[in-house]
């Protein structure tokens, strides 16, 4: 099961290239403020690695200047259902701007996250692949319908099909 897992993801991160490419991240970001702590999964394109994955997490701890601990969490079917983690050791990949993240999970598992549009406080951040293939919303507490209808409403402005987005549910707080 466990290779199957590995395999369907290996497979993913290569067949990407037959998608749009993202557009460059709009705005620098602090990595003192953005890469630490806990961040709430908000909304997802479905992939075969999240099914019934609910209370999406991932958190960043700074390791060096380019480096950070990644550790991505849910549980599986409800807010208290087995919690699932995967640790990986992300690289940002232009410092400067410190939008880019690669993260390697495992010897098999590599992925490019790119933060396309954040907010200015730091509170919600949208990120994809550089294909365009997967979106990310993320957010420091569970947003109302409003602000979730907003942040819709910017992944779509970025040139995202948000029809293909599902929102898990968030984790207790």
């Amino acid at each position: 099961m466990r290779k199957s897992i590995l395999l369907a993801l290996a497979l993913a991160t290569l067949s990407g290239s037959a998608f749009a490419k993202a557009p460059e991240p709009a705005k620098k970001i602090d990595p003192m403020v953005f890469y630490y702590g806990r961040w709430i999964e908000i909304g997802r394109r479905p992939m075969f690695i999240t099914d019934g994955c609910v209370a999406g997490t991932t958190d960043y701890r700074r390791t060096g200047d380019l480096t950070v601990a990644v550790t991505d969490g849910c549980r599986r079917n409800s807010p208290t259902g087995k919690p699932v983690t995967l640790k990986g050791k992300g690289t940002i990949l232009d410092p400067g701007t410190n939008a880019k993240l690669r993260v390697r999970y495992n010897a098999l598992i590599t992925w490019d996250y790119w933060v396309l549009d954040r907010a200015d406080d730091y509170s919600w951040f949208i990120s994809a692949d550089p294909t365009m293939k997967n979106l990310w919303i993320y957010t420091r507490k569970t947003p109302t319908p409003e602000e979730l209808k907003d942040l819709i409403g910017r992944a779509k402005a970025l040139g995202y099909d948000t029809d293909k987005l599902e929102f898990p549910t968030p984790p207790v707080e």
